[in-house]
């Protein structure tokens, strides 16, 4: 059905009774060519660039509880591509690109919003990491931009400048970041996937992977037993799980990420404003609330809730930055189920079961890779190739140690991710 300010008009003079569903609700078919599992943000993805770039449309979304529900919905909506390590740059480079025609192409409002993104140093040594940062950036054909003291004040004048203990002395600006609504996102790729013909599958949970002689035959899920050619583990948090369905041992933790909003405000933060001493980020949505989020929680966990000490910590850097904000009552708080990987960089690869794929690991970057890594997996999955962007996203770096990706250039090591 068609959007438009008349039918918007009418509807809502009408009572909403005349809106149809955005997707279908089908039953599962006893058999699919692909089959994924998860839908969220990048099962959905996957889904629809299988059936827009390769033309297979004999797909199915398996998801559990209903579409979205996953980390998709449980983030602080952040879009960018300022990373600097070879594999990871070009992937992320990638992903902004396709984010900046994706309203066009879902013909879906996705509140794709370029305010840019406003990451804060605060000594000398931290000047000279993102000037390497942004370099790498430029290089790549991405934007940066090199601000001093006072282009950030003038920017950002409601910051605490006079912070003996984390005092900003400049920042580097990502113009072209921002933020996007996550749930609409979602909803975006489940409509444009269903009208190519993709079956989308809610209140579906799989039980069991079905393996034969090294080979995937299919999934036992609580809606009956489905037969597939290829199976995708699109799953998030919950990946490691899934894997040991087929007898796989994943190298990942899950951890929680905890994000939090406040109460409606006047506008007051233009941009997306990360605070580099505080592993702080905060920007402000279209209905006025402030947005933020920080650290991982310290221990494994698959809830989707957070501990009080990391709240408190959240709260503290806040403060630590901008004051002004102390007022503002937090509404909610939600936790996301992080998959982290001991190099802090993604997988997107085959393993070693024939016909079972992974995208997982994804850490903090899951959301702003929703569209490069639909893209790369629909890829994988219909050639057998990985694609040009995600070819150092290999599952087998962390048996042989060889294509290691440190990002943060913390060490390997999960808790450091």
């Amino acid at each position: 059905m068609g959007y438009n300010a008349l039918r918007l008009l009418k509807e809502g003079l009408t009572g909403n009774k005349g809106w149809q569903p955005v997707w279908r609700d089908p039953a599962p078919k006893d058999a699919y060519d692909i089959v994924i599992i998860g839908g969220g943000g990048h099962g959905l993805a996957t889904a629809y660039y299988l059936a827009r770039e390769h033309g297979l449309r004999n797909v199915a979304v398996l998801e559990k509880g209903y579409l979205g529900g996953g980390n998709v919905g449980r983030n602080t909506t952040i879009v960018r591509a300022n990373y600097a390590m070879p594999g990871n740059s070009e992937f992320y480079s990638h992903s902004l690109k396709l984010w900046e025609g994706l309203e066009r192409e879902l013909n879906y409002n996705v509140m794709h919003s370029q305010r840019g993104l406003i990451d804060l140093f605060h000594s000398d040594d931290q000047r000279d990491a993102y000037v390497r940062g942004g370099n790498a950036m430029i290089n790549q054909g991405d934007d940066a931009v090199l601000l001093d003291r006072d282009e950030v004040r003038d920017r950002l004048p409601y910051l605490d400048f006079d912070n003996a203990r984390f005092p900003i002395h400049g920042a580097l600006l990502h113009p072209r970041g921002g933020t996007a609504r996550h749930d609409a996102v979602a909803w975006g790729y489940a409509r444009a996937a269903d009208r190519r013909g993709v079956d989308l599958i809610q209140q579906c949970e799989v039980t069991g992977i079905d393996v034969e002689g090294g080979k995937v035959q299919g999934v036992t899920t609580t809606r009956g037993v489905i037969r597939a050619r290829k199976v995708a583990i699109v799953t998030a948090g919950r990946s490691g799980q899934v894997a040991a369905m087929a007898g796989l041992r994943l190298p990942v933790e899950s951890h929680v990420l905890q994000a939090f909003v406040t109460e409606g405000l006047k506008p007051i933060i233009d941009h997306v404003v990360i605070f580099g001493m505080g592993h702080f980020y905060i920007s402000q949505s279209d209905k006025g609330g402030l947005v933020f989020g920080g650290d991982l929680d310290g221990y494994a966990s698959y809830a989707q809730r957070g501990n009080l000490p990391t709240a408190e910590h959240v709260m503290e850097a806040a403060m630590a930055l901008m004051p002004v904000v102390g007022q503002a009552r937090v509404l909610r708080s939600w936790g996301g189920i992080m998959d982290m990987t001991p190099d802090g960089s993604p997988i997107i690869d085959r393993t070693g079961i024939e016909g079972l794929y992974l995208d997982c690991g994804w850490c903090y970057g899951g959301f702003k890779a929703t569209p490069a890594s639909g893209f790369a997996l629909a890829h994988l999955l219909a050639t057998d190739r990985p694609h040009d962007t995600a070819a150092r996203f290999r599952l087998d770096r962390f048996r042989d140690g060889v294509g290691l990706m440190d990002e943060e250039g913390t060490g390997a090591q999960h808790k450091l991710h």
